[in-house]
């Protein structure tokens, strides 16, 4: 598992715009766009793998109740100050009810985690029947390997050690685990927007649009619905 220790050692680094987990903003942004309106009064929202709350302004006006599961010392503290109901708590074994949660979020954590299976067991026994489950992470691919660790963590100001190539996420068993878990899973490709990329390199945008590509095999997203 990443060594989560690494996380509190750049806590400062969370809300920084131009700071080393720029890119987490840009993907809770893409991630939240995937998450509609609460349906009901006190729909709540888990989000596994919270870390400092960056998916908390993006789900403003929404109608949820966020709630916030991280395993780092720090991220639950930042959360919070962000409007995030945080606990510090494993993925892989969840501090919360099962069957409590309208939408689970697992955004940039499957590929830190040691076992795909337990995890995706315990998201998808946080949702209600009906409740959607949404995540992002890094495909278990040589492609994914060569531009995530080998290009991407050698960029200035990008965190050495983020990922581990063998904890990569293997999308067949993926899919897999979730339909086990009644979770029929649909993937996406995305990846950054160069153009906007670009601007950001050069201080002219303020952040980077992720969109869509027609290829999974490095980072993607996934939704589906828990069966009723």
């Amino acid at each position: 598992m990443t060594d989560v220790a690494l996380y509190d050692d750049l806590a400062a680094e969370w809300w920084r715009p131009r700071g080393a987990f720029a890119m987490l903003h840009w993907l809770a942004a893409a991630r939240a766009r995937l998450i509609p309106p609460a349906a009901r009064p006190g729909a709540v929202l888990v989000d596994l793998g919270c870390g400092g709350g960056v998916l908390a302004p993006h789900l403003a006006g929404k109608g949820y109740l966020h709630v916030g599961v991280d395993l780092s010392r720090s991220g639950p503290a930042l959360a919070k100050r962000h409007g995030v109901h945080a606990v510090r708590g494993d993925v892989l074994a969840v501090p919360l009810r099962p069957g409590c949660a309208d939408v689970v979020v697992a955004g940039e954590i499957l590929e830190h985690v040691p076992d795909l299976a337990k995890a995706v067991e315990q998201a998808c026994g946080l949702l209600r029947p009906g409740g959607l489950l949404v995540l992002d992470t890094l495909a278990d691919t040589a492609l994914s390997r060569f531009l995530a660790i080998t290009v991407a963590e050698r960029l200035p100001g990008v965190p050495r050690g983020v990922h581990e190539a063998d904890l990569l996420v293997n999308r067949a068993a993926l899919v897999r685990e979730c339909a086990r878990r009644g979770v029929t899973v649909r993937l996406r490709g995305i990846r950054p927007s160069m153009l906007d990329l670009a601007g950001w390199a050069l201080g002219r945008r303020p952040a980077v649009r992720m969109v869509p590509v027609p290829t999974t095999a490095v980072l993607f997203q996934g939704t589906g619905m828990k069966e009723t």
